[in-house]
């Protein structure tokens, strides 16, 4: 990221996300760089179902990326995330609403029973409150039950606004070169639920490798 990065206040985040015409106007100003586009090129040319993994700072440019393409994004119920709703269903998402602390069995279920029917789903494992950059149970679990496996994706730009927030949301600004980047698909290993959530540390490395391949 470069130096500068300033504060982005409340007010503006807000009215960007709740305004799906200036969303537009700023998103397609992005230039977008794609490292390792076979990763995901391969599962869909497969049909295999997965879950995006991606950092919930990094939101609001990859959602703009993907968007119209169906997927399934895991929102949590509280107010900072029905303003994020309200932006992902304008961009053509599908949604699941809780998170892994809110509504957490159900939204789980949930999200288990659209990777069985083939969806592919996303999820900030970091959300919807932080710790930035620490990996919460929800997705290793969904993934040790479901069999999908797990894509990185991370997105890093040259110019960008910050929120004062716990992950510091990051807004891209206009004509900034926004870089995005695909980890390699990853099975959870692991046999049981419980165990699932123990490979929290592997995950946050491979979050971590992905976004060095970025540039980040």
């Amino acid at each position: 990221m470069s130096d500068d990065d300033e504060p982005f206040p409340w007010r503006s985040r807000a009215a960007l996300l709740l305004g799906r015409g200036a969303l537009q106007l700023l998103a397609r100003t992005w230039r977008f760089r794609i490292v390792n586009a076979a990763a995901i090129d391969d599962l869909r040319s497969a049909k295999r179902n997965f879950i995006f993994s991606l950092w919930h700072g990094q939101l609001l440019p990859l959602l703009w990326h993907h968007r119209d393409e169906g997927v399934v994004l895991l929102i949590s119920e509280h107010r900072d995330g029905e303003l994020v709703a309200r932006a992902a269903e304008s961009l053509g998402y599908a949604l699941v609403r809780g998170s892994t602390t809110r509504g957490a069995d159900r939204a789980l279920i949930s999200i288990i029973r659209e990777l069985q029917a083939g969806h592919e789903v996303a999820i900030t494992p970091d959300g919807p409150k932080g710790p930035a950059g620490k990996y919460a149970p929800g997705a290793l679990i969904a993934s040790q039950r479901s069999g999908a496996v797990i894509l990185p994706i991370v997105a890093v730009a040259d110019r960008a606004w910050r929120l004062n927030s716990w992950d510091r949301f990051m807004i891209p600004k206009p004509f900034a070169r926004v870089t995005v980047a695909y980890g390699n698909p990853t099975n959870v290993l692991a046999a049981t639920p419980r165990a699932a959530s123990e490979e929290a540390p592997r995950f946050e490395a491979i979050m971590s490798d992905t976004i060095g391949k970025a540039g980040g």
